[in-house]
């Protein structure tokens, strides 16, 4: 007999939404394909490319989305769809075609193949509206958020899971993505990452799942054991009640996440399957591996994870718990190649590298956050310079000396006008890891080069960033790591330093400028 799983989410979930819903804003890296390659069990059975090599178009809204399906010269001509803006039920309509089979109430990728979803620019959020996959194959979704899918109440979408797979999928990717929602099933969510009715060959990487009562699952019942070779790597899983995830039947790869805050159970390996567990960093939480709800035994093995505040409850006849000192019941064989960051280093890598806006930055294996190899060499035209490339100090005037400062929230103790001053012993933090600093004048100047200098003792910590034109929002450039920044010389009063991701607080000791 399945026991229902209580719901009690924290009091933060509220005010995390909003921070959700004010992040996913940020400047995102933009793609002319997924960048990086497939990892993890999307890589086998011929492989998971996406829409590689295919039409790249923008969308702005869910219909645009669906017309661009729609418009290939068959379901499954490759195609890249750039996403950027807010998708939600009033953008969104059912859109007809020989190529395509789409719904009014969600992203429908019925009965398609060789497609990718990428977010670009100032990011993509589905706002509501969830990711449906069905009958599909070779499907890539890359840095895109997904908040507050409901089954019930008002509007629903998608079943409620923010993206659901079911009947003979296979091949999907899942990279650098969000997938939130804002309580549980008593609220009218479901599940964040589901899969069901023979979906196979799928990787979750560098996403974060959180605020929800249901991670995700695969199998939608204790006979729906079809479904299997699925990677989880490098996932942050945040305050869930349950199923992160569950697993009925098939065989999962979970390795490199960080789990924090499970508050009734964590991997529910069940009904057969094989769960191998490696080096992952579970934190204040309960249950975070077993058998449970179920006499339906599953296994698991277990490598180099460190349980860090788990408690156990006592085994009993619905539950198995694998702990408090788990031992591996079975062996399970890894088909590919990887590189395990050792469990110690998990949350500060996953901190730096998963979810949405993050740069699309990876590990490398050893412990440390790296931009991924791209998969397409062909430069979008309208991608920003990247940079820094030059370490050397520009020549000319620092016209930040002198000029005005403003941005987002600082750090206590610190100053905007640190960053113009001509003093590195002084410097401006934001109030967390992220923020933005500018540097402005009152009359239009003309700037090619900027030059972001972090303080002593914090080198190295400024991840990804955006430079954003002050005066019109246009992007001018994006990257990662400190230095030397350069892009097409533009007349503007204010040029902005957006941090989107970092390894600790940030300290920018000097934003210099440069005309050339």
């Amino acid at each position: 007999m399945r026991r229902p799983v209580a719901i009690r989410l924290s009091a933060a979930v509220g005010t995390l939404a909003l921070a959700a819903a004010t992040t996913a804003v940020l400047s995102a890296p933009e793609a002319s394909a997924a960048a990086g390659g497939a990892t993890g069990y999307a890589t086998q059975n011929g492989g998971t490319t996406g829409g590689a090599g295919g039409q790249t178009v923008r969308a702005t809204t869910g219909t645009a989305i669906h017309e661009a399906l729609c418009n290939r010269a068959s379901s499954s001509t490759p195609i890249v769809i750039q996403v950027e803006g807010t998708i939600n039920h009033g953008n969104t309509s059912k859109v007809s075609g020989d190529s395509c089979n789409t719904a009014a109430d969600k992203i429908e990728l019925k009965q398609v193949s060789n497609i990718t979803i990428v977010g670009v620019g100032s990011g993509a959020v589905f706002d509501q509206l969830g990711i449906h996959i069905r009958e599909s194959s070779n499907i890539v979704i890359q840095n895109v958020t997904v908040r507050n899918v409901k089954k019930s109440g008002s509007p629903t979408s998608n079943g409620g899971d923010a993206i659901g797979m079911e009947s003979d999928v296979r091949n999907v990717w899942v990279d650098h993505a969000t997938l939130e929602a804002s309580g549980g099933e008593s609220e009218g969510y479901d599940g964040l990452f589901d899969m069901k009715d023979n979906t196979q060959y799928v990787t979750l990487s560098y996403s974060i799942l959180r605020n929800s009562g249901r991670g995700g699952l695969i199998g939608s019942s204790e006979s729906d054991v079809s479904n299997g070779y699925v990677t989880f790597h490098h996932n942050l899983y945040e305050n869930l009640d349950s199923r992160a995830p569950l697993l009925r039947g098939g065989i999962a790869h979970i390795y490199n996440n960080h789990y924090v805050h499970l508050n009734e159970s964590g991997i529910n390996s069940r009904a057969g399957a094989k769960a191998r567990v490696d080096n992952n960093y579970f934190e204040d939480s309960k249950d975070v591996l077993g058998t449970f709800y179920t006499d339906a035994a599953g296994y698991w093995q277990v490598n180099g994870n460190i349980f860090d505040n788990v408690t156990w409850s006592e085994p009993g006849e619905d539950n198995n718990p694998a702990g408090p000192d788990p031992k591996s019941n079975t062996s399970v064989g890894i088909p590919y190649s990887y590189s395990l960051d050792e469990a110690s280093c998990v949350p500060g890598i996953v901190s730096r590298t998963a979810g949405a806006n993050k740069g699309l930055l990876v590990s490398d294996g050893s412990c440390s956050a790296q931009s991924p190899d791209p998969t397409d060499p062909t430069p979008d035209p309208t991608d920003p310079t990247p940079g820094p490339t030059d370490p050397t100090t520009p020549a000319g005037t620092n016209l930040s000396l002198g000029a005005g400062a403003d941005g987002s929230s600082k750090a206590s103790g610190t100053s905007y006008g640190n960053v113009r001053d001509g003093d590195l012993g002084t410097y401006w933090s934001p109030a967390g890891s992220t923020g933005s600093v500018s540097v402005k004048w009152g009359t239009a100047t003309t700037v090619s080069k900027i030059d972001i200098r972090e303080a002593a003792g914090s080198a190295g910590t400024i991840g990804s960033w955006q430079v954003v034109n002050g005066d019109t929002g246009a992007t001018l450039a994006s990257g990662t790591g400190a230095g030397v920044i350069t892009f097409p010389a533009t007349s503007l009063k204010k040029v902005t330093f957006t941090i989107t991701g970092a390894s600790g607080t940030p300290k920018v000791a000097e934003f210099e400028t440069y005309a050339g």
